[in-house]
This record gives C-alpha cells, sequence and structure tokens, in this order.
C-alpha cells in the first residue's frame, strides 16, 4: 500500500474520530439540560453491564482477522457466525439476568431498561465482521460515513424523546437507534457478505490468537468499570452521574491530546531505540511539550469548572464541580505517564510493561476498597492519590534504563506547571466579582490564555520557546511556498 493511500486512509479516520467525539459531545450537553442526573445515573448502572458484555462480542477474533495474513471468506464467514451466536447468547444472558441486577441495585425498573439496551449487543454482532472487513482492506472511509450516520442520526432521536418527557429513554433510544443505524449503513456501503460455508479448524486458529485479548480486554474493562459499579452499588444513581459527568469534560480533552501524543511518540521512539541518549532526550521533550500544553487546559478547566456548568448544563450539574477539579488534576499528569511507558516499549521491554501494569492495578484496588466505604469524593481522591502513585510506578524503570529519574522529570516540568496553577489562581478570582456567568468566562478564558502566554515569554519557558520557534518555522515556509507560487 502506498504513503498517499496510507495518510487518506489516516484523515478519513481521524476525521470519523473528532466528528463522532464532537457530535457526541454536543448531544451529552443538550440532554443534560434537559433530563435530570437521575436518569443519566440510572443509565450508567446498566452499562456497567453491557460494557463488560460488549468485549465478548470480538473475543479478539476481529483482531485476528486483520492480523491473518491470508484471511479469506471461509475464515470470515466462520467467525461471523460464531459471533453472532454468541451475542444471541450473551443477549439471553442479559435478558435472564436483568431482574438479579435490579436486585443487585435494588431497583425494579431496570428490569425492561436491562433487556431493551442490551439489544445493542446483538446489533453489534452483527457489524463486527464488517469492521474488521473495512480495517483489513484500509476502506476507513466506510467507517466515517457509519459512524457520523449514525451518531448525528441517534442525536435527533435522543433529543426528539427527552424533549418528548420519557425521561430515561431517551439515552436508551440514543444508544441503541446510533449502533443500529452505524450497521445499517456499513451494511449498505460494505459489499462483504457471509457466505454458506463454516470451519471450526479456521475458527480454533484464529481464536487461539484472539482468546489472549480477550483476556486483556476484559480484565482492562472490569477495573475501569470498578469504581462506577461500587458507585452504583452503595451510593445513588445521582451520585454516579455527578462523577461521571465530573470526569466527562477533563477525560475529552485529556483523551484527544495524549491519543495524538501517543501516535506519534511510539514510532518515533521505536527508531531510536538503540541510542539511550537520544531517547532519553526525546522522552524529556515529550514530557516539557506535553505537559506545557496540558496543564493550562487542566488547570483552566479545574478554576473555570464552576461557570463552565452553569452555563453548559445548568445548575442542577452544580454537584459534578467538586469531580471536575480533582480529574483535572488528576488528568493533568497523563502525558508524563505516555511518555514513560512509550519509553518502556520503545526499547521491547514489554515483560516490565506487564509487570508495572499489575503493580498499578493492585495499588487502585486497594486505594479504592480502602476509601469506598467514606463516600464518592474519597473515591474519586483515591483515583488522583493512585494517579499520583502510577506515575512513580511508571517512571522507575527509566531511572536505570535512560537516566532518567523521576525526580529529574519533576524538574522538567514543575515552572510549567506553577506558571499553570499561577493563570488559574487568577482567573480563579474572576467569580467572585458577582458578575453574569457567561461575562465571567469571557474574562477567564481569554484572560488565562494571555496570562499564561505572557509569563511564558518572560520566564523564557524552554517548551514556549520551543513550540514558538516551531509555529514560527511552519509560518515562514507557508510564506515562501506561498511566493514560489507566484513566481
Amino acid at each position: 500500500m502506498n504513503t498517499n493511500s496510507v495518510i487518506k486512509n489516516f484523515f478519513w479516520r481521524f476525521a470519523e474520530r473528532c466528528g463522532a467525539q464532537i457530535v457526541t459531545f454536543i448531544v451529552s450537553i443538550v440532554l443534560a439540560r434537559i433530563l435530570t442526573p437521575e436518569d443519566y445515573g440510572t443509565v450508567a448502572l446498566v452499562t456497567v453491564f453491557t460494557t463488560i458484555m460488549q468485549v465478548f462480542v470480538d473475543s479478539g477474533l476481529g483482531t485476528a482477522l486483520i492480523q491473518k495474513k491470508n484471511a479469506d471468506d471461509l475464515d470470515f464467514s466462520s467467525v461471523f457466525y460464531f459471533n453472532f451466536a454468541v451475542c444471541l447468547v450473551l443477549y439471553l444472558v442479559m435478558f435472564f439476568a436483568a431482574p438479579l441486577i435490579a436486585a443487585f441495585y435494588d431497583n425494579e425498573s431496570l428490569i425492561p431498561i436491562v433487556r431493551v439496551i442490551s439489544l445493542t449487543i446483538v446489533i453489534s454482532g452483527v457489524k463486527g465482521i464488517q469492521q474488521s472487513y473495512v480495517s483489513r482492506n484500509m476502506l476507513f472511509k466506510r467507517f466515517f460515513f457509519a459512524t457520523l450516520g449514525g451518531t448525528i442520526f441517534s442525536a435527533f432521536v435522543g433529543i426528539y424523546i427527552a424533549y418528548a418527557g420519557f425521561g430515561v429513554w431517551a439515552i436508551v433510544a440514543q444508544q441503541l437507534s446510533n449502533t443500529t443505524i452505524d450497521t445499517l449503513i456499513l451494511w449498505i456501503t460494505v459489499k462483504w457478505r457471509p457466505q454458506k460455508m463454516f470451519s471450526w479448524e479456521r475458527l480454533k486458529g484464529l481464536l487461539s490468537f484472539g482468546w489472549k485479548l480477550l483476556a486483556s480486554a476484559l480484565l482492562d474493562t472490569v477495573y475501569n468499570n470498578l469504581r462506577s459499579l461500587v458507585i452504583g452499588k452503595f451510593y445513588s444513581s445521582s451520585d454516579l452521574a455527578y462523577y461521571n459527568q465530573g470526569r466527562q469534560f477533563p477525560s475529552v480533552i485529556v483523551t484527544n491530546v495524549n491519543t495524538s501524543i501517543d501516535s506519534v511518540l511510539l514510532p518515533s521512539m521505536s527508531t531510536a531505540q538503540e541510542n539511550r541518549a537520544r531517547l532519553k532526550s526525546m522522552m524529556r521533550r515529550a514530557i516539557k511539550t506535553s505537559t506545557y500544553v496540558m496543564a493550562p487546559l487542566m488547570m483552566g478547566l479545574a478554576f473555570c469548572a464552576e461557570p463552565i456548568v452553569r452555563l453548559v448544563l445548568t445548575d442542577k450539574w452544580l454537584p459534578c464541580v467538586p469531580f471536575m477539579r480533582i480529574f483535572c488534576i488528576t488528568f493533568l499528569f497523563y502525558p508524563i505517564h505516555t511518555a514513560n511507558l512509550n519509553a518502556i516499549n520503545a526499547m521491547g521491554r514489554s515483560d516490565l510493561f506487564l509487570k508495572l501494569e499489575v503493580v498499578k492495578k493492585i495499588v487502585d484496588i486497594i486505594l479504592l476498597f480502602s476509601t469506598m466505604w467514606f463516600g464518592v469524593m474519597a473515591m474519586a481522591y483515591s483515583m488522583l492519590i493512585s494517579t499520583l502513585a502510577s506515575m512513580v510506578i511508571n517512571s522507575w524503570p527509566n531511572r536505570k534504563l535512560l537516566g532518567y529519574s523521576f525526580i529529574e522529570q519533576m524538574r522538567d516540568i514543575l515552572l510549567g506547571i506553577s506558571v499553570a496553577v499561577f493563570m488559574g489562581l487568577c482567573v480563579g478570582v474572576v467569580p467572585f466579582l458577582g458578575l453574569p456567568t457567561i461575562v465571567t468566562l469571557l474574562i477567564q478564558i481569554p484572560g488565562g490564555a494571555l496570562i499564561y502566554l505572557l509569563l511564558s515569554a518572560v520566564l523564557k519557558l524552554e517548551s514556549y520557546q520551543y513550540i514558538y520557534g516551531k509555529a514560527k518555522s511552519f509560518v515562514l515556509r507557508l510564506e515562501n511556498k506561498k511566493m514560489e507560487g507566484k513566481k
């Protein structure tokens, strides 16, 4: 496959992800303004279980099909029929387990919600192999139209039903219609269809590769949903809604920034794996630059959290503000995690990577079960402490591998974070002036950006000078191209 084709497919995949996230984010804001936190919390109770079940939908077989060198129609058809059968069984499990889930939460109203929203499992089973076919054949344009079509259609469905006063069913309908339309568009645009053929031998070969991915994905999914499960069990659905909503805003920012960093950093570091000095230099640059970008975003959001929530989500969501602030501090350090882990992977030390993941999860689970008795806020703080502990754990191997210790890493980012905190404190004073919410934000956001950039220039922060230099050279190149074009 030529370079142009790879770039084109990357563009379509990137556009699909960004477009879907933007639409989903906007819709979630609209629905949050219409619906109650209890509605959101009720669905969140159920999606803990459906998210875990979704892991089994693929069974690692989709990745196995993409990875297999000479996968043919027999492979694809065998996996399709197997996956569909698994999804039907999973749906029946959820259907008959619905009363048990309702009893677990002591909420009988969950029974019909579980049975309806679990239909997404069956529908996902129909589209799973289509997705693998698209990925294998680099037809990512199909993903763009399917994902955006499903997301936009479901947005109208969800908002209409919410305005009609059906409460929690608006979220259920949105999720179900999104999966349905996404699947339908893929089936229309992708020409592959399952053939009347099946091979246990082919399937067993694919399962021997896929089960490891399944086990890994299952453990990770259970772990990531553990806090939601505990909050839903021991506290109210509203508590869960505030917790999730407080996490959503900083999560959207950090996911997009960190994913971009991650996609570039690992390949770049891998080219320098034999040159430890160069690898360390690249890692230092990554940590400094990414933290310089992330720090003002997270600090700004933390100090502007209350007026943002008032304006965007309305006053009924104000209890999510303390959670948002905790998660802003938590996510601030994610680029450091990424840089350390990518350096370890770049050196081919997957053994260390696995050991670190085990240690971190043990620490986090201990912190979770130690704090769950003291309220949801205590559990949020436990995640912050866990993140800080994980940062130390991730950096530990690089003390010897690269001569780049945790203390040295902190020294590299301390000044940038200090400037971001000072900026946050400055804009944090504005709400006390008693101005209208919109005016407060109009002062805070541009004012905070100006303070951060001015201090960066005055203090001659290395990351500021690096980014400024890169931006300046990029503009000059564009101008030179324009001049050459005129000639």
